[in-house]
């Protein structure tokens, strides 16, 4: 067993801001899932929202946040994103961070969906794999930052009402604990909880997980977004084709080369993320084939020094990107829910923190705006470093606390249950289903039933099948390392398909085939799951 003051699960951009801002006030441990570079940091390639233009300002980026949060997103939570976000991003450029600079020296914006500016500060197409080499040359030269890679961590240690640490598995595969004051999650998101997602393989809800299993409430985990332009070639990975292509110009097109947005929204290109990946699944049904993203009509040469890293994933499987028809399709992205906090970072259980894509500050509502997860991530991972050396007098997360003005959210007593509502499978119904599920056969299940497109039967069908696999995958014994990691998947996998049957309406990323309509009379609300173990 060891000890630290400070322990931070995760080596993404809201875990490292986190431990830079606590090595002068103990020792920090950060405990990374496998190499540095695989967190969902490293693979954001657009960019960095912050208001930093001339044209620009904390009041505009803050009505596109809200705009595109479809009516739930946490006010108090925004403004500090947007107020806070320039000073932390300027930061960022004083520790070297090599975003791309104009003829005048300044930084170089682009523009994404749904942006009524350029805001967007990038690194050509791999920001996040820069804003984490900044970053992780800052924690190498803090001697009180000690760091742990390839640790799967699979509980957290509760005591006296209290997180206290973790357990985890150490590189060489044995048991491992850590004690410390203040533990934060900073473990990223849950792509892989679906069968096709842009997200590397250790995005797979973990940190959801352990919070839920620890007693801490989670919030608003029906809103999934799925990014409508992952590449879709048969026989070749889903990596990500950045939102920022359209931002310069790039179009989506039919399999006849025809463009067709315009026929979706106003927006065209550049509507929001939920409507173009619903629009393109529309349009390959409305037409057969499938769908393009084409920059042919734009300069090659530009294409590819602004885009170099999506031009060599698009060479490797025999695409040139300036010039052929990209074909592309939605993936599972960004989880805008998650462990329930408050803008310092605090849970509903004291000592516990969460940062970055694992919690839910209520920034993001219903559908995250491009571009502001590494601001969130670097905004919130900071406050949570400040708010964690108050660790022992820290009030935690308060079960009636209202998210954003004359919103309701419902504590866990007050959550719509199966017996109220019969929208939630009572027992018996998953009888039927006897044999545990696989983690493969999670990521179908998930994709096929609460992906994109939601029903209730469908979603019936999920829950049933998640309930049943859930009551005969038993808590791994402490060594299975392999267990906890199904045991995690299935926990988040699970969490999601109810949340999205309880919501009869459709929001941002969270869309209902048999309830289309957004319904603000009776779900403008955050609903919150806690697991009660009575």
């Amino acid at each position: 067993m060891a000890d630290t003051d400070f322990l931070i699960v995760g080596g993404g951009i809201a875990g490292l801001r986190a431990a830079i801002a606590l090595a002068p006030a103990g020792r920090v441990a950060v405990l990374t899932k496998a190499d540095p570079n695989e967190s969902n940091t490293g693979y954001a390639q657009g960019g960095i929202a912050a208001a930093v233009g001339a044209d620009d300002s904390p009041a505009l980026h803050a009505a596109d946040t809200i705009r595109a949060g479809d009516g739930l997103c946490d006010e108090e939570a925004v403004r500090v994103l947007v107020e806070e976000g320039p000073k932390y991003v300027r930061e960022l450029l004083d520790w070297g961070a090599r975003f791309e600079r104009d003829a005048n020296g300044q930084p170089s914006l682009g523009r994404e969906a749904a942006h009524s500016v350029r805001r967007v500060l990038h690194a050509g197409d791999a920001t996040g794999r820069e804003i984490g080499r900044t970053l992780w040359e800052r924690v190498k030269g803090l001697p009180s930052v000690d760091t742990i890679n390839h640790a799967l961590v699979t509980q957290l240690l509760v005591e006296d009402g209290r997180a206290a640490g973790v357990a985890f598995f150490d590189p060489s595969g044995a048991r491992q604990e850590f004690r410390a004051d203040a533990t934060l999650l900073a473990t990223g998101g849950a792509g892989q909880v679906f069968r096709e997602t842009t997200n590397p393989g250790v995005a797979t809800g973990d940190g959801i997980s352990l919070a839920y299993h620890a007693g801490a409430r989670l919030a608003d985990l029906e809103f999934v977004q799925f990014h409508p332009t992952a590449l879709k070639l048969a026989g070749a990975p889903r990596f990500l084709i950045s939102e920022a292509l359209r931002g310069e110009g790039a179009r989506l097109v039919n399999d006849r080369g025809d463009p067709f947005m315009m026929r979706y929204h106003a927006g065209g290109d550049l509507a929001p993320r939920d409507v173009v990946a619903r629009s393109i699944v529309r349009e390959e049904q409305q037409t057969g084939g499938p769908v393009f993203l084409t920059l042919a009509h734009l300069d090659a040469d530009f294409v590819r020094r602004r885009f170099p890293t999506i031009a060599e994933m698009c060479g490797r499987v025999g695409l040139d990107l300036a010039r052929d028809p990209i074909p592309v399709g939605p993936a599972a992205h960004y989880i805008m829910g998650g462990v329930d906090t408050d803008p310092w970072a605090r849970t509903s259980l004291p000592g516990l923190f969460a940062a970055g894509e694992v919690a839910c500050t209520g920034v993001h509502g219903a559908n995250r705006l491009a571009s502001n997860s590494l601001l969130e991530g670097l905004v919130f991972g900071a406050r949570a470093g400040m708010a964690m050396q108050q660790a022992p007098q820290a009030a935690a997360l308060k079960a009636d606390r209202k998210k954003g003005t004359g919103l309701i959210f419902p504590d866990a007593a007050k959550t719509p249950t199966a017996q109220e509502t019969g929208r939630i499978p009572r027992e018996n119904e998953a009888e039927k289903y006897t044999r545990p599920l696989s983690s493969d056969g999670v990521r179908d299940l998930m994709w096929r039933s609460a992906g994109l497109f939601r029903t209730r039967d469908g979603l019936h069908e999920a829950v049933s099948r998640l309930d049943a696999a859930a009551r005969v995958t038993p808590q791994p014994a402490p060594e299975d390392a392999l267990a906890w990691q199904r045991f995690h998947l299935l926990t988040v996998g699970r969490l999601i398909a109810r949340a999205a049957l309880r919501r009869e309406e459709s929001r941002g990323g969270h869309f209902r085939e048999d309830f289309p309509e957004r319904d603000d009379r009776h779900w403008k609300i955050h609903v919150v799951d806690q697991k009660d173990d009575s």
